[in-house]
């Protein structure tokens, strides 16, 4: 083969493999369910767990750079703490492995037809069940497929002297190995292509296991590369989450390289007596270190954890986004008390509801993307709570109930549904200044100014509501119904405004779309904080 007949077939092939392992990722993710947040959110109450629910998720969706990233973008949002974090990272690094087994499974040779099935099942039927279980197929035909290319591509590598010299000088130098792992797998962004690159190479004699093992050891440093690289401007919690994993397989590596010829000598051994193929034993190497490497650490997350705290200072999460007072034990015990829990929680969410408008103001304002950030971590906050107080409230309401606490569990779910409606709303406002400042809208200094007063007056009214509540306060529960009517007369009078600008040119078409829309999510805003007040003022009637 010539020099451009190897790079097409190599880098065609490696293209084709990544395409492969992330199409059947996603059809796996999709036939699992899209529940994978809440595996890592639910199961993950202790390390061992932790593990458990890192290894499932990586399984699924075949990539532990992605499950890492998911993690992170938890502990960014509040879902996780950084100890939950710790052992889901691990858990993935497990969980990896199976992509080196699947590889070991020599079937290279049915690709196409796997592929054709995977084809088939997409393309000549309608069930949306049976179209992913079909891209599971094709995604993994396309794995073996782009694998054998690679082969091919470079097979040719052991006539030269050079590749050979360097083979040696990676047995011999075995830091060298680890940092050309390191290097290739930061560079294809995933440690399953760099290590079934590494079956080929050592099927095919072009290289040997002493130079295997470290650049398979370079390979779990080089992914860790995506985690970082996701937790750059996200929270405390979430770049040491992203350091964890970086130490994690650095601790790792380190040792491994300690006792390198032991351990060669083992996977020696057992490619002899298990009678392994040239892939299973990398696969073997692989799932044996990365195993073993969790084993050791498993004990000291604790402190993993306190070295990344010291090395990366601050506040673990600026949102603590779990359910705080939503005790089971006090529904069966007194339902009254189960109802001032929900009550308080009710609360907090309303709070994630009014800083989140506040943020999204900021973000029109100063067009600071960490402010558009927080609202949607704010949104998000309020969704998870949306979700926990609804299923409390329905466990209180099987339980007898006095007239009282009847009307207080039905302000509650229609104040929790409201409180859940502002949060849309004030993610639908980042998304009305993300477009702004994607096409270059510039709105004039008075749209501004008129918007600076709806905001203020609707984050008013939104803050008043809120307190209404938590004090059973009647006059301020009116107060909030003059402020609603307020926003209704601005909304219809800014509209008038806008019209006025539009005919004499002062303000163009796409503008006056960002403005409107703006204006109509503050309008409604405003009707949901009405509705809480409505629900205080109803309570004592």
């Amino acid at each position: 083969m010539d020099l451009q007949s190897i790079l097409f077939t190599f880098f065609g092939g490696l293209g084709i493999f990544l395409f492969g392992i992330k199409f059947m990722g996603d059809g796996l993710q999709k036939v699992a369910g899209d529940r994978l947040r809440d595996i890592l959110d639910k199961f993950t109450s202790n390390p061992i767990m932790g593990v458990m629910a890192g290894i499932i998720v990586t399984v699924l969706i075949q990539t532990s750079s992605g499950t890492t990233v998911l993690t992170v973008g938890l502990v960014n949002a509040g879902f996780m703490t950084l100890h939950q974090a710790i052992g889901v990272i691990m858990g993935a690094n497990i969980g990896t492995t199976v992509t080196a087994f699947i590889i070991g499974i020599d079937i290279e040779e049915y690709s196409l037809p796997i592929l054709f099935i995977g084809t088939f099942l997409i393309f000549f039927f309608k069930n949306k069940k049976v179209h992913n279980i079909g891209q599971v197929f094709f995604g993994f035909g396309a794995l073996f497929f782009g694998l054998s290319l690679m082969g091919d591509g470079v097979s040719p590598l052991r006539e030269l002297e050079s590749f050979r010299s360097l083979t040696v000088s990676m047995g011999n130098n075995p830091i060298l190995g680890v940092l050309i792992g390191m290097i290739f797998t930061v560079t294809v962004q995933s440690s399953s292509a760099s290590i079934g690159l590494l079956q080929e190479l050592y099927t095919q004699g072009t290289m040997m296991l002493d130079a295997v093992l470290p650049v398979l050891f370079g390979d779990n440093i080089g992914t860790t590369i995506t985690a970082v690289l996701a937790s750059i401007g996200a929270s405390v919690g979430a770049k040491r989450a992203a350091l964890t994993h970086v130490i994690f397989n650095l601790i790792g590596t380190t040792v491994i390289l300690i006792f390198l010829v032991p351990y060669t000598n083992l996977i020696e051994h057992l490619e002899g007596l298990l009678n392994l193929n040239k892939p299973m034993t990398v696969a073997f190497s692989h799932g044996i270190f990365n195993f073993a490497n969790t084993l050791v650490q498993l004990p000291f997350i604790g402190f993993l954890a306190l070295i990344v705290t010291k090395l990366i200072p601050g506040s673990d999460t600026e949102i603590e986004v779990k359910a705080k007072h939503l005790d089971p034990s006090f529904i069966r015990r007194s339902p009254s008390i189960a109802l001032g829990q929900a009550k308080s929680e009710t609360l907090r969410m309303a709070e994630f509801a009014e800083k989140g408008l506040v943020e999204a103001k900021n973000y029109l304002k100063t067009n600071q993307k960490r402010h558009s950030e927080l609202t949607v971590q704010y949104e998000e906050a309020i969704n998870n709570l949306d979700r926990k107080i609804t299923d409390y409230l329905i466990l209180i309401s099987e339980r007898s109930l006095s007239d009282e606490n009847s009307r207080m569990h039905s302000v509650l779910m229609d104040t929790v549904r409201d409180i859940e409606r502002v949060g849309d709303h004030m993610e639908n406002v980042v998304e009305l200044v993300d477009y702004q400042l994607t096409n270059k809208v510039a709105l004039s200094a008075d749209a501004y100014a008129d918007l600076e007063d709806m905001f203020s007056l609707t984050v008013q009214t939104l803050q008043k509501a809120i307190s209404a509540l938590d004090n059973d306060n009647l006059e301020e529960a009116r107060e909030v119904v003059e402020q609603e009517e307020e926003i209704d007369k601005m909304e219809r009078k800014l509209r008038k405004k806008h019209i006025l600008r539009l005919n004499e040119g002062k303000c163009s078409g796409s503008a006056g779309i960002v403005f409107v829309d703006i204006v109509s999510n503050l309008e409604r805003i405003g009707d949901h904080s009405v509705n809480i007040a409505f629900a205080v003022l109803d309570e004592y009637i």
